[in-house]
């Protein structure tokens, strides 16, 4: 691919499909925001061809296009697996797209291009290591080794989520239901659902996380509760990556990331799940914030 070629790159989230087109230094040149069609795969698939080309249109020439989204494609079968935006699953959305577009497109785990975003130019620019993890409707994650995204055989990598929480307490077990078929996974626990759940479960009043977050800030005894057991879950959880993959950054991006608490409140936990003496790994948020998705998307295509 020419240096000279901008880049497009689409995050195709639950509730919203935004793209962006960047050149050669990371600029912005164009950029749109549109609803995702709740459960319907046609319209969806009619909605990203839609996009690409008026960004196309916007930027004044052809692109190449990375597109972000939940779940995978499937190296066996070419359909999409283990989408929570459930309509995707089973479909051949990489093909389709690109026969609709009449061109090569780059596919990958909207977590993974969070990650490759937040490690080329973000809050882990610094970093050999960069684990980075999405805590929003669901909770995902990405690793980047020395400014390469991992990807693995199966296509899972980084794919925390759907392991269980580790060291559960009697009251955590067997844990909430998942879509994936399994219950306790750490996905229940963290994703912003997950965090309304417990607050639910505890109190018997139905609040979302924003809510439960803005009532901690302002004194709210329960909801502080609440983000003092989320937080110790995410403690439990990134301690486990840790043992694992010792990474030198782990950056959270997504909705639940902004609660400004969790960065002191997991770090001062996680060195009793640790297996060290010290925890030097480096908790941050993410530097692009709601960009970095579709940002990663576009820099599926490298400079080559």
């Amino acid at each position: 691919m020419d240096k000279t070629t901008l880049r497009m790159g689409i995050d195709l989230g639950g509730t919203k499909i935004e793209g962006v087109v960047l050149d050669a230094d990371g600029q912005e040149c164009a950029r749109e925001r549109v609803a995702t069609p709740q459960g319907d795969y046609a319209a969806t698939l009619e909605t990203l061809a839609g996009l690409v080309l008026r960004l196309e249109t916007a930027a004044g020439q052809a692109c190449s296009v990375g597109i972000g989204m939940p779940g995978s494609i499937s190296r066996a079968s070419g359909l999409v697996k283990n989408s929570n935006s459930v309509c995707l699953n089973g479909q051949p959305l990489h093909r389709e797209l690109e026969a609709r577009l009449e061109r090569p497109l780059r596919f990958a785990n909207d977590a993974d291009c969070f990650a490759l975003s937040e490690a080329l130019d973000g809050a882990g620019r610094d970093a050999a290591v960069v684990f980075a993890v999405i805590i929003g409707t669901g909770t995902g994650g990405g690793i980047v080794v020395n400014r390469q995204l991992l990807n693995g055989p199966n296509g899972i990598c980084g794919e925390w989520g759907h392991n269980p929480l580790p060291w559960p307490v009697a009251e955590e077990l067997p844990g909430p239901a998942c879509y994936c078929g399994r219950s306790g996974c750490i996905e229940t626990w963290l994703s912003g659902p997950g965090l309304a759940r417990d607050h639910e479960r505890v109190n018997a009043i139905r609040r979302d996380a924003r809510t439960i977050i803005q009532a901690a800030e302002l004194g709210d005894t329960r909801a502080g509760e609440t983000l003092q057991r989320y937080a110790n879950r995410m403690a439990r959880a990134l301690a486990s990556v840790i043992n694992v993959l010792d990474p030198d950054v782990i950056v959270l991006g997504g909705g639940l990331s902004n609660c400004k608490r969790l960065y002191t409140a997991v770090t001062s936990q996680w060195d009793d799940y640790v297996f060290s003496d010290r925890v030097d790994t480096r908790l941050l948020c993410a530097q692009h914030g709601d960009a970095s998705g579709v940002r990663g998307a576009a820099w599926l295509w490298p400079n080559e």
